[in-house]
């Protein structure tokens, strides 16, 4: 069972003119909720509209995570090459499908879908780093050539869509002790950490290991040479979805 109908109907009403008071680019609004059964099991996926920015951000919702605690939850940024492309430069579709299936067997859990192309410098600079990857630039320092931070994004769009949907606490699945402060400093409460590590491929062995170096995310050692990258806090209790 997922989010009861008239829950859905009261959340749409009580968002359809809402504005945060700040004026925050942050602010969103559910505008539509459906059914959406996938092959990763069946979900409804919840339509955010942030008025100002004019962003649109999705959640895929397993079961009715209304008023929940310890919910297993995997924010996602948007990256088209690896989402959509299959891409083999990054390890997001496989994340993004290891999350779906993961949560696809929960009883409850939701998948935020972040409109943060690139950490957030977008598609045109996105592709803009990569050249200059293929220049032996690695990922970081790309970013930097191009007058960015290492990630630009933020997650303040993300505890507000978890407050919409009145999520309580979350267990997040992710490695990047970064996300963990940011969502902290957004008022979130993270009960644990379920970690998301995929097996690198010679195409991204070095983004992999770069992250892992350089960005501190919470990856393992490789196990054998990292090969050159192709065209290309603080930590909280370890979980898995089934300990909750």
């Amino acid at each position: 069972m997922g989010i009861p109908k008239p829950t859905i109907d009261e959340m749409i009403r009580r968002d359809e003119h809402h504005v945060c008071p700040d004026g925050s680019l942050a602010c969103v609004r559910i505008v539509a909720v459906a059914d959406l059964p996938s092959q990763f099991g069946d979900f409804q996926v919840v339509a955010f509209h942030s008025p100002l920015d004019r962003k649109e951000h999705a959640a895929l919702v397993r079961g009715n995570i209304i008023g929940r605690e310890r919910v297993p939850v995997r924010l996602h940024s948007e990256c088209l090459t690896g989402d959509a492309f299959g891409s083999l430069r990054c390890d997001c579709r496989e994340q993004l499908e290891r999350a779906l299936t993961t949560i696809g067997q929960e009883e409850y859990g939701l998948i935020l879908y972040l409109r943060q192309e690139g950490r957030g410098i977008g598609f045109e600079n996105k592709i803009r780093a990569y050249q200059l990857q293929e220049q032996g630039l690695d990922t970081i320092e790309a970013n930097q050539v191009l007058g960015f931070r290492a990630d630009e994004r933020d997650y303040a769009a993300a505890a507000h869509m978890l407050y919409s949907l009145q999520v309580r606490s979350i267990l997040l699945m992710s490695n990047n002790p970064g996300k963990i402060a940011d969502l902290r400093d957004h008022g979130v409460e993270i009960a644990g950490r379920i970690p998301i590590a995929v097996e690198p491929n010679r195409h991204n062995a070095r983004y992999l290991e770069t992250k892992r170096v350089r960005a501190g995310h919470l990856l393992p050692k490789p196990t054998r040479l990292v090969v050159p990258e192709q065209v290309d806090g603080d930590e909280v209790p370890t979980e898995s979805p089934g300990d909750h």
